[in-house]
């Protein structure tokens, strides 16, 4: 113990620790007297120094002992001098880190351990690291320990509570994604990391932002592994403790008031954290201004990191940081202009301010120092043109977004000219209507807004500016004004126009600014009866005798009825008392009045318009207008004019609207009613007809109305459906649907057929009798029995058999393609009469399809065969022609092929039911068939098609050959006299195609024999290797008596082996009742006394029938024969039994079980059944009706041994 004052050596302490182990620290507490140490062992000790009759003496005791577990870390508590008197003091807190956990103690007043905390899993080479902090906390200031072990750092928060214990809170976690192996505080608010590649990390705690990293490589710093491997005493430490010394640096790191100091090899690195200006300044070195404000601004706002050297007022800190951010900007702007590029293209030079100048606006605004950046900035800018320009661009957006309202006359006339010169004009309008009007030379920007259409801007300036809301509109309708009183239609730029004006005068009435915010409410009245004044006005200013009375109103109605109404209707919504306002309502509606009644330049949509506008204001409660109601009726009569056939929807529409909206216009129904049918207004009937409740007349309206015909079906649906009409009106209805049937199944059959089903069902057959066109009824029954999902009331009734039956008669006249598939889906028709109808329209193959059904196998036959025959004929003659209808020829060759295929279908599924004299009366007749009409096409011109008749007769050869035996069908061919007379070429074909199929077959029986006996070879061979297996004892011990089976050396034992391994003398498993089956001893069946009880005790003879370990494949009896004295030593086992058991039988029935495939004998069995059969092939290709089995296999090669 040293003191460093002078140099001296105070004391040296020998029995600190015990001997043979390296202290790895040792720290003072606040207390001088008092410190605590830790060794190579894991252990901890406290050192008590006294000082008594001038001899210095040193207590040591034992704080925890490495037998509980190894300490390689101490951390006592001290607190910094502005805390001494912090309560927390006087327990002389001592945080300690073994390899699994930490533990705080209070050496003060007496030991006492607060709080122990494991840690999560991590690397077992991670060090552990505790660091303590006072961290102010919710107005309080208390210490918190920051401790870790690989890549997470915890923090406790400490704290005295008014009994005295010490509380343990824990805090929010830090991950990060490195091993950590050191902890330092630096701040209150900031760590400091260093991992274990040397990587310096500043990580701010309440973000959990990495705020910088630095490479300590250079700084090559110490470890102390030495002491943690006390390779100074031998070493005898753990190699756990000795792990983690590889990364430890625990004497290399030291911090204090804000510094951190590192040891290297060589050097000596102290880290600290520079201050808010030195951390700008750095910035500014490096030219990085835009980051130095950025960071300044940050400082400025409190929201910057790792802040040191800064008040803690927020008045004072702002006021300093503001004085150093102008000087940034200054220095900025002056670097900007220096550094610019004066030569190369304008963009480059463009770019450099655009990356420059919008972030010194922003800062000066931010800064709220508009002087600055208009005065001082803007005259260091100006210097460059190109700056200039920039400059003047990059305020529009602070304008817009009214961060800057006033402008200083220079600047704004200077923006003038700049926007105005680069034909930026709808940015300068937008800039325009956000600034302060004191600021603009109106003059001047109301002529540049006139000249370039900058209406909005114009409005803005002459209503902000002169409180003048009259003169904009003079000048806008004096530009739409003149083209609608000429009738010329409107550019796009006088819409916009029109449209503008709309809106403004919308504006002005609601009290509203245009474009953006409100009028001043002392002026709100004044300007609305201003307006008002202004529209109804007799003439304008500069009116000539040409002039039409009332034109600022004539020329809204002109622009857009529709919409000035609209602006009538909102601004009527605000009169309730105003008298004054009630007056110009009642003049405006006089004025529109006598504008567009009997007027013809207005249409009829923009007449009903003003008419529908008037009955809304008239039907409102409190109405006060008076309005003549003859000029209703004169409306009426104008808008069901018969004469005039133009806009017919657009008139109907009007009327319809005006009759919706009710209230005071009544009219005459009856005389409206007329002329709403003379001018074939139906939805106007229909609205009227739905007034008397006649809903059968509607049905007329809608069947004479051709744009809403096909509406008329949801409607009668509904009508009929929904509640709430009487029985009387729905009767009505029905016998007018029933009257007008045949138009809507004209109309859309589907629809109406699915309306009789849901409404008529009851009267189907009446609807059918008054049909008088057979061909609209076919579509009708078509319809109307096609197959419905879900029930409803007509599902029985079209179930009946004389409706299914008309609709097959109707389709044998009007759709016979369809007949086939009709009678395949239909159920509900009877068959004699279906017969009688198909025969009637000579339909053969859908009267061939019902013979079937009804069993009758050989007329359907005769009836296909005679169709074939007909095709057959038809086909002949056509091939005598010659090459002349070669494309009839195709067509009708290809309906022999579909008639032929069809007759093979019908004989290929009957004869499976057949005896061999019916499937020949069926098969020979089509065969002959087929042979005989080969004879007609023999000829020089009909080659094609003599092959292709070959080729079907050949497929029909080839199919009955499954049926018919071959002797038979052979003898069949040679009496033919195509085949019977002539050479062997001519049958050859027939006889190598026999031929193929024998050896085919013959082939494929032995390949499936020799396949089948060689699986039933392995299966065998498998099991018999099973059964022959040797048994391997797990234990030489018996498992029921636990002793060597070769207890007794007097007597000669049997011992009995299981193929699961357990070995049991005999007489242990007969005294455990282990066995069953005969009862003879020699034929007695064990069970494994062991397996049997660990899968629930014994189990009876029943259970042990199934499959299990508890029963052995092969059970083997040995039996141990021992020898008197001086006989043989060593025993000899004998086999007691060798025969097979009844598992085993049981495991070989299983085994047969699992290798019997579903049919690998019976496949056998009935190819060998088959081959001597009559039912074999022909040919190969093609076996009609099969499972498509067209394995092909060569034959094996023949080997001679």
């Amino acid at each position: 113990m040293w003191d460093l004052a002078n140099g001296k050596l105070l004391r040296t302490i020998n029995d600190a620790h015990p001997p043979g182990t390296a202290i790895l620290h040792v720290k003072f507490t606040d207390d001088p007297t008092l410190a605590v140490c830790n060794d190579s062992g894991g252990s901890v000790f406290e050192l008590a120094f006294r000082r008594v009759m001038g001899m210095r003496s040193c207590d040591s005791r034992c704080l925890f002992s490495g037998s509980k577990g190894e300490v390689c870390c101490i951390e006592p508590l001290h607190a910094p001098p502005d805390f001494r008197d912090h309560p927390i003091t006087h327990y002389s807190l001592l945080a300690m880190a073994s390899l699994t956990k930490i533990l705080v103690i209070g050496l003060k007043p007496s030991l006492k351990v607060w709080m122990t905390f494991p840690y999560s899993k991590s690397d077992p080479s991670s060090v552990p690291q505790l660091a303590w902090q006072f961290v102010p906390v919710q107005k309080t200031v208390n210490p918190i320990l920051a401790f870790c072990k690989g890549d997470t750092v915890h923090f406790l928060l400490v704290k005295k509570e008014e009994t005295g214990t010490i509380h343990v809170i824990k805090q929010r976690q830090l991950h990060l994604s490195c091993d950590i192996i050191s902890l330092s505080w630096i701040n209150s608010r900031t760590l400091v990391l260093v991992d274990s590649h040397e990587k310096l990390q500043v990580v701010d705690r309440p973000s959990q932002e990495v705020l910088e990293t630095l490479d300590l490589e250079q700084v090559q710093l110490v470890y102390n592994s030495r002491h943690f491997k006390s390779l100074a005493t031998g070493g005898n430490v753990s190699q756990a403790l000795a792990l983690v010394g590889e990364k430890a640096c625990y004497q290399s790191v030291s911090s204090y008031a804000g510094q951190i100091v590192y040891l290297g090899t060589k050097s000596a690195h102290i880290m600290a954290l520079r201050n808010w200006r030195e951390r700008i300044d750095c910035l500014l070195k490096q030219e990085h201004f835009v980051e130095a404000l950025s960071l300044a601004w940050s400082f400025h706002e409190g929201t910057a990191k790792a802040v040191v050297g800064l008040f803690g007022d927020p008045v004072k800190r702002k006021a300093v940081v503001s004085d150093k951010m102008v000087e940034i900007i200054f220095q900025f702007a002056d670097h900007a202009l220096k550094k610019c590029p004066e030569q190369g293209k304008i963009q480059v030079m463009e770019q450099h301010f655009h990356d420059v100048v919008p972030v010194l606006v922003d800062y000066c605004l931010l800064l709220q120092r508009p002087d600055m950046l208009f005065n001082q900035l803007y005259a260091r800018l100006v210097e460059n043109t190109v700056a200039k320009g920039v400059f003047l661009e990059s305020l529009e957006s602070y304008i817009v977004a009214d961060r800057l309202g006033h402008l200083t006359t220079p600047i704004m006339r200077d923006l003038l000219a700049h926007y105005h010169g680069n034909g930026m004009m709808d940015s300068l309008e937008r800039c325009i209507v956000h600034l302060d009007v004191t600021s603009l030379d109106i003059q001047q920007v109301v002529r540049v807004c006139w000249e370039n259409q900058l209406y909005d801007a114009m409005i803005y300036v002459f209503n902000s500016g002169m409180n003048d809301y009259i003169t904009p509109m003079e000048k806008l309708f004096a530009v739409i004004g003149p083209p609608l009183r000429e009738g010329r239609s409107l550019t796009d730029e006088e819409v916009v126009m029109g449209n503008k004006l709309l809106v403004y005068i919308s504006c002005c009435l609601a009290g509203r600014a245009y474009p953006l915010g409100d009028i001043p409410e002392d002026l709100v009245v004044q300007v609305k009866n201003q307006v008002f004044e202004f529209l109804i006005r007799l003439h304008s200013a500069n009116w000539s005798e040409e002039e039409e009375v009332f034109p600022f109103i004539r020329t809204l109605l002109h622009f857009d009825t529709r919409e000035f109404l609209n602006v009538l209707a909102m601004t009527f919504e605000d009169f309730k008392n105003d008298k004054q306002a009630l007056e110009y309502q009642q003049r405006i509606v006089d004025i529109l009045l006598q504008v567009m009644v009997d007027n013809p330049d207005f249409t009829p949509s923009q007449v009903g318009g003003l008419f529908t506008f008037l009955a809304r204001q008239l039907a409102k409660p409190d109405n006060t207008l008076f309005v003549n109601r003859k000029l209703f009726d004169q409306v009426l009569e104008f808008l069901c004019c018969p004469d005039d056939d133009s806009r017919h929807t657009e008139r109907q529409q009007v009327l319809l609207e005006l009759l919706q909206v009710g209230g005071v216009v009544q009219f005459n129904e009856e005389r409206l009613l007329a002329l709403a049918e003379k001018a074939k207004f139906y939805q106007i009937c229909e609205f009227l007809y739905e007034k008397k409740h006649l809903y059968d007349r509607i049905i007329d309206c809608y069947l004479r109305d051709p744009l809403r015909r096909g509406e008329i079906f949801s409607y009668i649906h509904n009508l009929l459906s929904m509640p709430g009409y009487s029985p009387e009106e729905k009767k009505a209805v029905k016998d007018k649907v029933r009257g007008h049937m045949q138009e809507l199944v004209t109309f859309d059959p589907t629809k109406s057929a699915d309306l009789v089903v849901f409404h008529f069902s009851e009267e189907v057959q009446q609807i059918i009798s008054e049909f008088q066109d057979d061909q609209l009824l076919f579509k009708f029954l078509s319809c109307l029995l096609e197959p419905r999902e879900g029930h409803h009331p007509g599902t029985l009734l079209l179930q009946e058999h004389d409706l299914h039956e008309l609709l097959l008669d109707l389709m044998s006249r009007f759709a016979p393609q369809q007949l086939l598939s009709f009678l395949q889906t239909s159920q509900h028709y009877r068959l004699e009469e279906a017969i009688q109808i198909t025969q009637k329209y000579h339909h053969n193959e859908a009267t061939a399809y019902l013979l079937e059904q009804k069993g009758d196998i050989q007329g359907a036959f005769d009836v296909l065969l005679e169709t074939l025959k007909e095709k057959l004929s038809v086909l002949t003659t056509e091939a005598d022609r010659g090459d002349e209808e070669e494309r009839d020829g195709e067509s009708t060759l290809t309906t022999v092929k579909d008639s032929l295929d069809g007759i093979i279908a019908l004989c290929h599924q009957s004869s499976q039911n057949l005896y061999q004299q019916q499937r020949e009366v069926l098969w020979f007749p089509l065969l002959e068939t087929m042979m005989a009409s080969q004879k007609l096409v023999k000829g020089l011109n009909a080659k094609h098609t003599f092959e292709v008749l070959k080729e079907l007769t050949m497929k029909v050869l080839n199919c009955m050959s499954s049926f018919i035996s071959l002797p038979a069908i052979i003898q069949r061919i040679l009496q033919d006299p195509v085949y019977g007379k002539g050479k062997l070429a001519e049958i050859q074909g027939l006889i190598l195609g026999m031929l193929d199929t024998f050896n085919y077959e013959q082939t494929l029986l032995e390949t499936t024999t020799s396949l089948l006996n060689h699986d039933l070879h392995w299966s065998l061979a498998h099991l018999r290797a099973a059964v022959t297996r040797g048994l391997h004892p797990r234990q030489d011990y018996c498992n029921i008596c636990l002793q060597q089976y070769k207890r007794r050396q007097d007597s000669a034992e049997e011992i009995i082996v299981f193929s699961c391994g357990h070995l049991y003398h005999f007489q242990c498993l007969q005294q455990k009742d282990c066995g069953w089956g005969f009862a003879s001893e020699l034929q007695q069946r064990w069970n494994c006394y062991k397996c049997s009880s660990s899968k629930g005790g014994r189990s009876a003879p029943s259970t042990e029938q199934k499959r299990g370990r508890t029963t052995s494949l092969a059970q083997t009896c040995v039996s141990s024969v021992h020898h008197d004295a001086g006989a043989e030593a060593d025993r000899k086992k004998v086999f007691a039994e060798a025969t097979l058991d009844l598992q085993q039988e049981q495991s070989w029935d299983q085994l047969r079980c699992l290798y019997r495939g579903p049919s690998r004998l019976s496949v056998l069995s009935e190819l060998s059944h088959s081959h001597s059969s009559e039912k074999t092939g022909l040919l190969i290709s093609a076996q009609a009706g099969s499972e498509n089995f067209q394995l092909k296999l060569s034959p094996p090669p023949l080997l001679e041994e």
